[in-house]
């Protein structure tokens, strides 16, 4: 999630974020067909409207998440971030609809900037004007779009202009994507076969290494 003191630093720091950031109502607006027909597409205030119609107003301080299953081209860095500089985005008219008259918290993306303009005008008035967004969004194919809410997780490092953030959708009972409880393991966890070990050149952590036999579960007794 990108703060906004990355670009001018008297806005707040990601620790200064407030609390209430935390769960917010969800709306998925898609532009994955028009994309598929020109990889520089962005989403234009005729999209926003096109989808209000179909699906109702978009609520004030909800979450807009605009799809283009761009995210399915990593984790190849020549197609998520193609040289000639052309990647789906989001309007500068876009994000003036949602922010100034639909008055929406933030917006999200799955490229990496918020527009191809040499200048990302769009990024530059988010910043200058107070506004979150997330960038590197994915799996918006698997959310629906409308009757979620999102909830927000990201950690609040002191003066942090910017953190990964999770973004985790939870979804009427009725979709049919995703985890319900119980569906895993979830108290006590899992216990892995080989264990996480540090990969320098890949600059991942992988299990490679097998782990020692657990030395046995606790009991109450």
């Amino acid at each position: 999630m990108r703060g906004v003191a990355s670009w001018h630093q008297c806005f707040p720091a990601i620790d200064e974020l407030p609390p209430t950031v935390a769960l917010r109502k969800l709306a998925v607006v898609s532009i994955a067909d028009k994309v598929q027909a020109d990889v520089n597409y962005h989403l234009s205030a005729a999209d926003v409207r096109a989808w209000e119609a179909a699906h109702g107003q978009i609520p004030a301080g909800s979450v807009v998440m605009v799809r283009s299953d761009w995210y399915r081209r990593w984790p190849d860095a020549t197609r998520f971030q193609p040289a000639d500089g052309r990647f789906p985005g989001v309007s500068l008219e876009a994000l003036k609809l949602l922010h100034l008259e639909r008055r929406i918290l933030l917006h999200g993306h799955e490229p990496l900037d918020t527009d191809s303009t040499p200048t990302l005008a769009g990024e530059d008035w988010l910043m200058n004007n107070g506004y979150l967004q997330a960038e590197g969004v994915a799996n918006l194919d698997q959310v629906p779009a409308t009757g979620a809410l999102v909830a927000i997780g990201f950690p609040r490092f002191q003066g942090g202009t910017g953190a990964f953030a999770s973004f985790t959708a939870i979804c009427p009972q009725d979709w049919t994507h995703g985890a319900r409880p119980g569906d895993v393991e979830e108290a006590p966890l899992a216990y892995h076969e080989k264990r996480l070990v540090w990969n320098g050149q890949k600059g991942v952590r992988e299990r490679t290494v097998p782990c020692d036999k657990p030395k046995g579960k606790l009991s109450m007794g």
